[in-house]
């Protein structure tokens, strides 16, 4: 039984910073990928961040060099740390946990999910 537990969204305005965090249960996450996910309403879902059990991170194009993923797996917790965000960050974010093949740099999640935490950038 996996739980995952979303937190750290809020209002920010656009160019400033927010850290979300994902806290997981069970004694698995170290051996697993981890990945964040966001919705807007009328949106389908996006993967936006992957990071592997050896730690190697992937990003969506759209927030490259803005957005961090990193875990800490003493305290079963994956981050996200976004910079410069737009008004087109705005969505509910979510964390997921998978699998990761380098090979051919694919995620697959599996069908653990939490609640979600929204993210609003606005002036």
């Amino acid at each position: 039984q996996v739980q995952l537990v979303e937190s750290g969204g809020g209002l920010v305005q656009p160019g400033g910073s927010l850290r979300l965090s994902c806290v997981a249960s069970g004694s698995i996450f170290s051996s697993n990928a981890m990945g964040w996910y966001r919705q807007a309403p009328g949106k389908q879902r996006e993967l936006v961040a992957v990071i592997s059990s050896g730690a190697s991170t992937t990003y969506g194009d759209s927030v490259k060099g803005r957005f961090t993923i990193s875990r800490d797996n003493a305290k079963n917790t994956v981050y996200l740390q976004m910079n410069s965000l737009e008004p087109e960050d705005t969505a509910v974010y979510y964390c997921n946990m998978g699998k990761y093949y380098s090979t051919a740099a694919y995620y697959y999640p599996y069908d653990y999910w939490g609640q979600g935490t929204q993210v609003t950038v606005s002036s």
